[in-house]
């Protein structure tokens, strides 16, 4: 009986916490889309963003072609993210954000990227 109200009293206390910041830490990965990658592939992902006019010279990648994503490993999304277009044979007005984002930013961009997509990617 004592070892049930522990248990109790420990999930009262602690997961609360951890919801919170699960929470937090999406809402701050929306955040940096927003600031950091919303200007070329749009609030939604789909790559409307306000900088692509009909002048811009490529189309940004769309965030919810379901297909598209699911040939990219979370990897393969880090490195593009941390690295550039060019690091992935792709546009070099992609660019490297490695400098500029951490490694927590890059992870929710990531995660983010996915719930866009409704996809898990492949393995790897």
């Amino acid at each position: 009986m004592m070892r049930t109200a522990k248990i109790i009293l420990f999930a009262a206390l602690f997961l609360p916490a951890l919801f919170a910041a699960n929470v937090g830490a999406a809402a701050e990965a929306e955040q940096v889309f927003k600031f950091y990658c919303a200007q070329c592939h749009g609030l939604n992902g789909k790559g409307g963003g306000p900088n692509v006019t009909k002048d811009f010279p490529v189309t940004p990648r769309d965030f919810t072609n379901t297909a598209q994503m699911n040939k990219l490993s979370d990897n393969d999304i880090r490195g593009i993210v941390m690295d550039g277009g060019p690091s992935a044979s792709k546009s070099p007005l992609m660019p490297p954000w490695g400098k500029t984002l951490s490694d927590g930013d890059v992870d929710g961009l990531v995660k983010l990227l996915r719930k866009f997509c409704n996809c898990k990617g492949k393995p790897g």
